[in-house]
């Protein structure tokens, strides 16, 4: 088994101490190999140590200008700081280069929903569902991503999509519930608000939204 290999079962591991070493290993060996570098820099963001994460990400891309995976790494030490424009750019960088994997669309789309572009995001984040479609996640970031660019319809098919996979998904029950008010079916709503109260007791908005509801049906 080769240091990188080695250090990777390490980090499945959590062995910190000894996925550093493999890595350093194969660095002093191959010192030109940009893997090495890109490897050790995904361990350190693992840590939080993200400046120096930062410098060996920099240090592939010194050595071999396309390195897809190098610009990943960096988007994610990007969008761990909140940085979400640095973010989108590295993993835009990525995508041009050749990366073609779920993760890297989700991220992207993610980094454009925190900046408040969900048209923007849209696209990368159904990329994303496509590729990755028993994904819970994934699933569920698509379908929030129709609800905030007012696509209403696909995004209640799209909640509905996630509880078929994970039908004890608060965030999905509550989002089913609006798409439900928006549909001007509040009996239907406050069905879901229960259940992902049911779910998560102190789930806020469902919790809200199911007040809401109550006093409007109260008032009918």
């Amino acid at each position: 088994m080769d240091y990188i290999q080695q250090g990777l079962e390490y980090m499945k591991e959590h062995n910190v101490e000894e996925a550093a070493k493999q890595f350093n290993l194969h660095i002093e060996h191959h010192p030109n190999d940009p893997i090495g570098y890109i490897n050790f820099g995904n361990l350190l963001a693992h840590i939080k140590e993200y400046d120096r994460a930062k410098r060996f990400f920099e240090k592939a891309l010194d050595l071999k200008e396309e390195v897809p995976t190098a610009h990943y790494g960096l988007g994610n030490v990007y969008f761990d700081e909140e940085n979400y424009a640095e973010a989108t750019q590295q993993y835009q960088k990525a995508i041009q280069q050749g990366l073609d994997e779920a993760d890297v669309y989700l991220m992207l789309g993610m980094s454009l929903m925190n900046q408040e572009q969900p048209k923007l995001a849209l696209p990368y984040l159904q990329r994303a569902s496509e590729l990755n479609q028993d994904d819970v996640d994934v699933q569920f970031q698509y379908g929030l991503s129709l609800a905030y660019a007012n696509l209403i319809d696909e995004a209640f098919k799209q909640f509905n999509r996630v509880l078929e996979l994970d039908k004890n998904h608060s965030d999905a029950h509550y989002n089913l519930g609006v798409s439900y008010l928006y549909k001007d079916q509040p009996k239907e709503a406050l069905k879901h608000f229960k259940q992902a109260l049911n779910i998560q007791p102190d789930h806020l908005l469902a919790g809200h939204g199911k007040k809401q509801v109550e006093e409007l049906l109260n008032s009918q």
